[in-house]
């Protein structure tokens, strides 16, 4: 079990212990954070290891758009801090179970965020290089 704080964050408000925050409005609601936003909890814990746990679910349940189910409101869409809270920690709880199969699982993801990285570094460098030659080529 994954021991944290969740509250609403105040701007300008500055946390000693591992940190992130959540974005609570608009579609990408859930989507964790490494920087403060006005529409933001923050969950707090004593530990780096269950703050590395709890990013990982987090990021793995905003990629699915689990928290989607939770949304209200008719114009901007949010979620309430009790929802969330209630129930990102059924969710993390069920995830941690089985603890080798989620290091496994983290594991995994972490190596195909690398890789993605990769991916996009070297689309950049392809279009680099395409752009240097067609300036070389039109520049005759």
């Amino acid at each position: 079990m994954i021991n944290f704080k969740m509250k609403h964050h105040a701007s300008g408000t500055t946390y000693t212990n591992p940190h992130f925050f959540i974005l609570n409005k608009g579609l990408n609601t859930g989507k964790p954070m490494k920087q403060s936003c006005p529409n933001c909890f923050v969950i707090i814990f004593q530990c780096r290891e269950d703050y590395e746990n709890m990013e990982s679910i987090c990021s793995s349940l905003w990629r699915v758009k689990f928290w989607h189910q939770f949304l209200i409101g008719s114009v901007i869409p949010y979620i309430r801090i009790n929802d969330f809270s209630k129930n990102l920690n059924a969710q993390a709880n069920e995830m941690m179970a089985d603890f080798e199969k989620h290091k496994k699982n983290v594991a995994v993801l972490k190596l195909l965020e690398e890789k993605e990285q990769q991916f996009h570094q070297n689309i950049n460098v392809i279009n680099d290089l395409r752009r240097v030659i067609l300036y070389r080529y039109c520049k005759r």
